[in-house]
């Protein structure tokens, strides 16, 4: 279990940039050849976790938990199977905020600013990482995205940015009734990947 340990805006927030040059440094506790963990240690935000490569798909949930490179919980284990299995050779697990708590309920009850401009620069950063064709973003957050108030503002500078890079949204498994995308979890390992229109669904279903 992750429970904050205090707001964020009561934290220095390591800026993404720095955080990235701190992970590309050797670690005792994983290989950074086959790792991307932003921040590089433990801490009350994260930005990045995933596996290097050249077409990764990039999922994106609403905020990240207690997973950390070879300790992946059973989310990001699915997210990493229906990554292989859909042709891509690695996967890049964002958040739609970055705040960790094992229950979103715990998510802090105001939007850092700070925190989510350097959540921005990570998702520019993870989208440039396609080295040929457009960057993919699995919509993979469920009806958490209900939370919080603030969380419709952050997926909105998300599009914004994915328009820029030109960016494809899929989605896999069922959409609730609201039209919500499916959670990795429990999801086959086979499931396929459809075409996501998030504006449209940020318009109808936020």
């Amino acid at each position: 279990m992750h429970i904050p340990t205090r707001d964020t805006a009561q934290q220095q927030i390591l800026p993404f940039a720095r955080a990235l040059e701190d992970a590309r440094r050797p670690n005792p506790d994983y290989d950074i050849s086959r790792w991307l963990y932003v921040p590089s240690m433990y801490c009350d935000y994260r930005y990045i976790l995933g596996t290097a490569g050249e077409k990764p798909l990039i999922c994106v949930g609403i905020n990240p938990s207690t997973a950390a490179p070879n300790d992946l919980d059973n989310t990001l284990k699915s997210v990493e199977r229906i990554a292989l299995a859909n042709g891509y050779d690695s996967f890049i697990m964002f958040n739609v905020y970055a705040q960790r708590a094992t229950r979103p309920d715990d998510m802090e009850k105001e939007c850092n600013s700070v925190l989510h401009q350097e959540n921005m620069a990570a998702f520019r950063w993870a989208l440039e990482q396609t080295k040929s064709g457009a960057p993919a973003v699995w919509a993979a957050w469920g009806t958490i995205i209900e939370k919080r108030p603030y969380l419709a503002d952050c997926l909105r500078d998300m599009i914004r940015i994915g328009n820029e890079l030109g960016a494809c949204w899929y989605s896999a498994g069922a959409r609730s009734q609201k039209g919500h995308p499916h959670h990795p979890l429990y999801l086959r390992k086979d499931c396929t990947l459809d075409l996501f229109d998030v504006a449209a669904y940020l318009e109808q279903s936020l």
